[in-house]
């Protein structure tokens, strides 16, 4: 799921040029409409990054996984979900 993460957010955001002269939505189903191109790959990199968070907890505190490769997605993943967290708290 973390690598799904970068792609995703690469292809939403190789989009934007595309939207240059459509304003963003106020919220996040009204910009799902109005730019379709952008929204929907970042929802789903997004989504993969919080997902690989939660699967790369599990394991760890389940299965007591070592793995670098585990430990590097779950820290990208809580970093994703630190930012989500601060874009909700302190809205721009």
């Amino acid at each position: 799921m973390i690598v799904a993460m970068p792609i995703f957010i690469y292809i939403g955001m190789s989009f934007v040029d595309f939207y240059a002269g459509v304003p963003a939505g106020r919220t996040i189903p009204q910009d799902i409409f109005v730019r379709p191109g952008v929204a929907l790959p970042m929802l789903v990199g997004f989504t993969s990054g919080i997902i690989a968070f939660i699967t790369g907890l599990a394991t760890i505190i389940k299965n007591r996984e070592r793995s670098i490769l585990v430990f590097v997605s779950t820290i990208i993943g809580a970093l994703l979900i630190l930012y989500l967290a601060g874009e909700i708290i302190f809205p721009h």
